[in-house]
């Protein structure tokens, strides 16, 4: 059996199991109520949109119009199939992510040890808890290794308890962590009986709350439901006053209103956050909120742990310098008999079932060199964690003649400073330290110990320490790690390393991985003792932070979040936990990462590679810019549609309903896909990851932005009637003259729609990133448009005359200088840059 895991301990049968998740019910708290297809019609049912469309359908039922009524019933089926397709794809996508979030947990069945989705922990299990892991269920514990459990998220005590099987309290609690060790227990209680189930605390009764843009979009959407209110009222107000004629007084009304209400808004805004998700997912970065993915385009600062996050996490070891003989030895000459007892105490000082990458190592060193494995006939009868800053830990082994072995092993400031040294020594072994540093190695030192008494000291300091040596490990920089972050640093984010590492091997790593401005570095407890002022400038101008504490790291991701930064903070470890919780984006590394980083971030790299966060930068950077084209695409073909509608009728010209309600849900059925699924999968441009990040307050429109869509809108609507009025002065009867204005505006949303796929490269450049689903929708537009001018059934519905093909021509080349000024703009706004 694997992890060293007694033979005794076999667990459930898989009929035990069936039979006690049949009793017990599943280890889940409170169910969360999923939404059903069922659930989703409702939904949508209850849309502005959709009632609208039911109001409409309704009077002309009652005026006898039932063709009319007939369409609007079947276009009502369609936008909700629309809205249906998209909200089921973004449930579906986020219940991908829910899936693949779900936390693993290992227990012992039918004599094995198997990995099972946390859920299906059942009572009677033997779970097994390692060093950095969450505790799923509550149990008794029956054996254990070094265990050590933080129940703070019960009790509010910070300090870290040890326990085992013949401990007092020999019970482990589901919601807290495992901070050291390994526990094999067994579960009595899982989902609602847990004294966390108990509580009451279920993940469905938080609420989440709105990111800025949710909350910016939703004020925008309501102001423009408003505004559609006020026209309704007025234009009802009008008709009635001209023709007395109240079912046809609310018929204008309501097109009006349906035509302001810019619906596809907020679900191209959720399609865009889950799809978003979902595509990331499959790229190896899971997302626990869809709404991260907008904040991660605002990322400014990235903080970095440094061991199994710029480096592999290897953790080869090197050198060992033994200072018996002053002498420093090579990995060829680990054999030497000088080495021996050096080794040997360095293992000693290591966990009995080793889960740091260093101790792993010197276990295999150990196995390597020594000509007898006494492993086995030691046990581990006292200990001290790792602890102090700088830490260290101590380790007191027995074997059955009452031989004993103390051995220390931790930081070699702190292995130094507690050894029988004298300054000339301590001196030399500074400047040892030192140059290991300067290569990028990491060095822990070793000291052994002979005590007798029973009457342990309260801390491991006090223990007559011998210095025996230095145990040098090298963890390289991850392949690759250069471009990285010269990526990061071409999309204007700064790099911060925050690291436990000593100075000088933390700055010879971070220059290796082509990090920036390594040359001061502050250490955590300088940090922890800075005024207020001294640490927001600190905190500003220095890259490296090294022999850091989680209270350390807590404080400079605050301190970066204070100045404005959005903060994206990177960890693996127990101690990476507060600050990936208190960051913007907390994320944790999905191989090497602990249970606790894993719960703490918002984000998991499923394959540990950085470069994924620069995936997840660019896809948050490449929604945000697209959202904001789709709703400037809205807003600028929202304008001459309500103004085509409102602008005859109130000026009282020849033709006052061009449009009738037909027209405009015609209009709504092109706009809705182009708007949530088109502009969706439109690629990230070119310019994308060398801009600088967002500021997070930012609004979704500025002025700017809004004012150039507002434009767009009024030079289309321009173009839109001038059509009217050419027809009107040649004589052309309402039919003619609706189907000139009619494809005018079919044939400038089409030009629109492609031309703000960019507000700065060309609408050829944009032709280079492929996207095949706005063929798809121009192909289909214009082939309803062509079936409602030419088949004569659709025409009469629609009340339109076929156009000649001069007709054509001449819509389609005022709708293009209605549209294509931009690219003028565009152009001059190129060449300014260029220039400038």
């Amino acid at each position: 059996m694997s992890l060293n895991i007694p033979e005794n301990l076999i667990g459930l049968t898989d009929a035990e199991v069936l039979a006690s998740r049949k009793k017990h019910g599943l280890n889940e708290m409170e169910t969360i109520k999923r939404s059903n297809w069922l659930t989703l019609l409702l939904d949508i049912i209850k849309e502005p949109m959709l009632i609208l469309l039911f109001a409409i359908s309704i009077i002309y039922v009652i005026i006898g119009d039932y063709a009319e009524a007939s369409f609007m019933f079947v276009a009502l089926v369609a936008v909700s199939a629309i809205s249906f397709y998209q909200d089921n794809r973004s449930k579906k996508a986020l219940e991908a992510l829910e899936k693949l979030n779900e936390p693993l947990s290992q227990v012992i069945r039918n004599g094995g040890v198997l990995k099972i989705p946390t859920r299906e922990i059942v009572v009677g299990d033997l779970s097994i808890v390692e060093e950095g892991k969450m505790i799923n269920a509550d149990g008794r514990i029956v054996h254990s290794h070094d265990f050590s459990v933080n129940e703070s998220s019960l009790t509010g005590e910070s300090l870290s308890v040890f326990k085992n099987a013949d401990h007092e309290d020999n019970r482990v609690y589901s919601g807290t962590l495992a901070v050291s060790g390994l526990a094999v227990f067994e579960v009595e209680q899982i989902g609602k009986e847990t004294r966390l189930g108990k509580i009451g605390t279920t993940i469905g009764q938080i609420k989440e709350e709105q990111s800025p843009l949710q909350h910016q979009i939703g004020k925008f959407v309501k102001n423009m439901a408003i505004i559609g209110i006020v026209i309704f009222l007025l234009v009802c107000a009008v008709n009635y006053y001209k023709g007395h004629d109240l079912l046809q007084s609310l018929l204008n009304g309501l097109t009006l209103a349906m035509s302001v209400l810019p619906e596809e808004i907020p679900v191209a805004f959720t399609t865009f956050m889950a799809l978003g998700a979902w595509k990331l997912m499959r790229e190896g970065v899971i997302i626990k909120r869809s709404s991260i993915v907008e904040t991660l385009g605002s990322t400014t600062v990235i903080c970095t742990d440094k061991t199994g996050t710029i480096t592999e996490n290897s953790m080869h070891l090197k050198q060992i310098y033994d200072f018996a003989t002053d002498k420093t030895y090579n990995e060829a000459e680990f054999a030497a008999p000088a080495l021996n007892e050096l080794i040997s105490y360095a293992m000693w000082s290591s966990e009995p079932v080793p889960f740091d990458p260093m101790e792993k190592t010197l276990h295999e060193v150990y196995v390597k060199t020594q000509k007898e494995d006494l492993r086995k006939g030691y046990h581990l009868f006292h200990e001290y964690p790792l602890e102090g800053k700088p830490p260290m830990m101590t380790h007191l082994f027995e074997d059955k003649h009452g031989n004993r072995i103390v051995a220390a092993k931790g930081a070699p400031e702190a292995i130094h400073q507690v050894s029988n040294l004298s300054n000339e020594e301590k001196e030399k072994v500074r400047g040892l330290i030192t140059s290991f540093g300067r290569e990028g190695y990491r060095v822990l030192g070793v000291a052994k110990s002979n005590f007798e008494s029973t009457e342990f000291p309260k801390i491991q300091q006090d223990f007559p320490f011998e210095f025996m040596g230095l145990v040098v490990f090298y963890d390289p920089p991850k392949k690759g790690i250069q471009e990285v972050f010269q990526q990061i640093y071409d999309a204007g984010i700064q790099v911060k390393v925050i690291t436990g590492d000593n100075t000088d091997t933390t700055r010879s790593i971070a220059s290796q991985a082509g990090i920036q401005h390594t040359d001061e570095a502050l250490e955590g407890k300088q940090i922890m003792a800075l005024s207020e002022d001294q640490l927001q400038t600190s905190v500003e101008k220095n890259v490296l932070f090294t022999r850091m504490y989680p209270d350390a790291k807590l404080t400079v991701v605050n301190a970066l979040k204070k100045q404005g930064e959005v903060v994206a903070m990177l960890g693996d470890g127990v101690n990476d936990g507060p600050a990936l919780k208190a960051a913007h984006i907390g994320v944790a590394m999905g191989n090497k990462g602990t249970e606790i980083a894993k719960a703490a971030a918002s984000l998991v790299i499923t394959n540990d590679d950085l470069g994924k966060l620069i995936v997840g930068i660019a896809a948050g950077r490449r929604i945000y810019t697209n959202i904001k084209k789709a709703i400037q695409y809205i807003i600028s073909i929202h304008i001459p549609i309500i103004l085509t509608v409102s602008l005859p009728l109130f000026l009282g010209w020849i033709y006052p309903q061009i449009f009738t309600p037909v027209h405009v849900i015609f209009l709504e059925l092109i706009m809705g896909p182009t708007c949530s699924i088109v502009y969706e999968n439109e690629p990230m441009e070119k310019n994308t990851m060398i801009q600088k990040p967002r500021k997070l307050t930012d609004t979704f429109l500025n002025w700017k932005e809004l004012t150039i869509s507002i434009i767009q809108g009024l030079i289309i609507t321009i173009g839109v009637l001038f059509v009217y009025q050419w027809c009107v002065c040649f004589g052309a009867n309402e039919e003619n003259a609706r189907a000139m204005v009619f494809t005018t505006l079919i044939f400038a949303n089409i030009l629109l729609s492609l031309t703000n796929r960019s507000f700065y490269y060309s609408l050829f450049e944009s032709f280079k990133n492929r996207n095949i689903l706005f063929a798809i929708v121009i192909t289909l537009t214009l082939l309803l448009l062509m079936a409602i001018l030419y088949i004569p059934v659709f025409a009469r519905f629609f009340d339109l005359s076929p156009l000649r093909f001069g007709d054509l021509v001449f819509c389609g080349l005022i709708a293009a200088v209605s549209v294509l000024w931009f690219e003028l703009y565009k152009l001059i706004r190129r060449r300014t840059k260029v220039e400038g």
